[in-house]
């Protein structure tokens, strides 16, 4: 595992239904939080250098990622910063699409993190799109040590992740998820194929992840939980 210095502090933001559900099996989002979560992760999206998702869940949802208070956006002008952190997404084969809402609102730079099995078309459509950077990271799929590595040399330190599921569970899985804040909402969405917080292979009995509480709020009818991971 590399070493924190090497790679961005990471901290993955997520709401989910109170039986642990992202959405619903259609892949559909489902409003869980309300007004006072919204407006603390665009705060929290104002203070990191970066947001990154995953690209199932560009494919799903088409996030624009970008920080929607003006004043917040503002203020990271005046200290020499784009209005919006950079946004990645880790897309091992080059699936996002050329119009995605990421290249059509807001300013500031965009990276698209893929593996060398992307196709190079597709690698060189998105390459091509104004303020936008591709890196590869991976031979079929994008290895998030290396992906890590690579954003602290674009100057990122903070790197905010907001989903899915599957980039959840790589990055926790990795040792790469240094906190967790999870907003847990007042609905039941239920669903076996409706995404959890962390799919993926899951973990033996003997690995599970540890956590350690360092904060809750009752907030929007929910609960905010903030957890520090256990990589040692």
């Amino acid at each position: 595992m590399i070493q924190k210095s090497g790679r961005p502090y990471i901290f993955i933001n997520s709401a989910m239904s109170a039986d642990g559900k992202l959405s619903t099996f259609e892949r559909k989002q489902v409003r869980i939080s309300g007004p006072a979560d919204f407006e603390r992760v665009d705060e929290l999206r104002a203070g990191s250098d970066a947001v990154m998702v995953g690209i199932g869940t560009m494919l799903s949802d088409n996030p624009s990622l970008t920080v929607k208070s003006e004043e917040r956006r503002k203020k990271r002008v005046e200290k020499g910063l784009d209005e919006n952190p950079v946004r990645v997404i880790a897309d091992s084969h080059a699936k996002t699409p050329v119009d995605a809402d990421i290249f059509k609102k807001g300013l500031g730079k965009k990276i698209i993190v893929v593996s060398r099995s992307a196709p190079p078309e597709k690698v060189t459509a998105l390459s091509r799109l104004p303020d936008t950077k591709v890196i590869v990271a991976g031979t079929d799929r994008v290895n998030l040590e290396e992906m890590a590595v690579q954003l602290k040399n674009e100057g990122i330190d903070r790197l905010m992740v907001e989903g899915g599921a599957t980039l959840n569970y790589g990055l926790i899985s990795a040792g790469l998820a240094d906190e967790l804040k999870i907003f847990i909402g007042n609905i039941i969405i239920g669903g076996k194929t409706a995404p959890t917080f962390a799919d993926g292979g899951g973990f033996s009995e003997k690995h599970v992840k540890k956590l350690e509480l360092t904060d809750f709020e009752k907030t929007d009818n929910g609960i905010l939980l903030t957890w520090k991971v256990k990589n040692d």
